[in-house]
C-alpha cells in the first residue's frame, strides 16, 4: 500500500458515513475536520483524525508482505485514532442536544455496521491490495476525551466517541538499484609457479 494509505481511510469513512446518513444530513454537513477549525453553522457530524500509533504487533508478521516482492525493511503498520463528533444548530438547549445524540448514534450505527473495511468500500489505494481494516470502537474516558478538547481553543466539549482504524499497513518503497561505479584501483594476486615450488623441495 502507498503512502497515500491514511488519507484513503479517511476518505473511506467519510463516503461510508456521508452514504449512510444521507436521508439525515446532507453530505457536505458530514466533514473529516478538526474540531477547532469548524466556523460553518451548517456542519452536523465531524471526523478527526487526533492521534497516529504505530501497532507493536503486527510489524514483523510474514502475512503482511507480498508473496512475489522482496522487501528489506519491514512495512510500516499503523493504528488510526479518530474522534467523531455531533453538532446541532438549534436555539433551545433541549432540542440541540437531542438532535446532536441522534446524530452521533446514527453515525456510531452506520460505523457499527461497517466495523470491517474490505472490498468495494475501499477507496484509493487501500483497494489495490486485498487487506481488511477493522473500525473499532475505543473506550476513551472522559478526562482523556476532556484532554483532546482543551486543544481547541474556545469549543467547549460536545457529544464525542473515539474509534480506532487498524491495521494500516503501508509497504516500505522498493530499493532504487545502486548506480554502477567508476573502477579506479585494481590488485592482482599472483601464485607461485608450480616447477620452482617443486624445485625448492627437491633441493630441501
Amino acid at each position: 500500500m502507498s503512502a497515500n494509505g491514511i488519507a484513503d481511510v479517511g476518505k473511506t469513512l467519510l463516503l461510508l458515513l456521508q452514504d449512510g446518513m444521507k436521508d439525515m444530513v446532507p453530505h457536505d454537513q458530514i466533514v473529516l475536520h478538526s474540531p477547532a477549525e469548524i466556523v460553518a453553522s451548517n456542519i452536523r457530524l465531524t471526523l478527526f483524525l487526533y492521534n497516529i500509533l504505530e501497532n507493536p504487533y503486527m510489524r514483523y508478521q510474514e502475512g503482511l508482505l507480498p508473496k512475489t516482492e522482496a522487501y528489506k525493511l519491514p512495512p510500516l503498520v499503523l493504528d488510526l485514532h479518530y474522534m467523531l463528533t455531533a453538532y446541532s444548530a438549534a436555539a433551545i438547549l433541549t432540542e440541540r442536544t437531542i438532535e446532536e445524540h441522534q446524530l452521533l448514534g446514527r453515525a456510531m450505527s452506520v460505523l457499527h455496521n461497517h466495523a470491517s473495511l474490505a472490498g468495494a468500500v475501499l477507496q484509493g489505494s487501500l483497494a489495490e491490495r486485498e487487506q481488511e481494516l477493522r473500525v473499532t470502537l475505543n473506550p476513551v474516558t472522559v478526562p482523556e476525551l476532556s484532554d483532546i478538547w482543551t486543544a481547541f481553543s474556545d469549543n467547549n466539549l460536545r457529544p464525542s466517541v473515539c474509534y480506532v482504524v487498524s491495521p494500516l499497513v503501508i509497504l516500505p518503497e522498493p530499493a532504487a538499484p545502486e548506480p554502477a561505479k567508476t573502477v579506479e584501483t585494481r590488485r592482482f594476486k599472483f601464485a607461485a609457479p608450480i616447477n620452482s615450488i617443486v624445485q625448492k623441495d627437491g633441493d630441501a
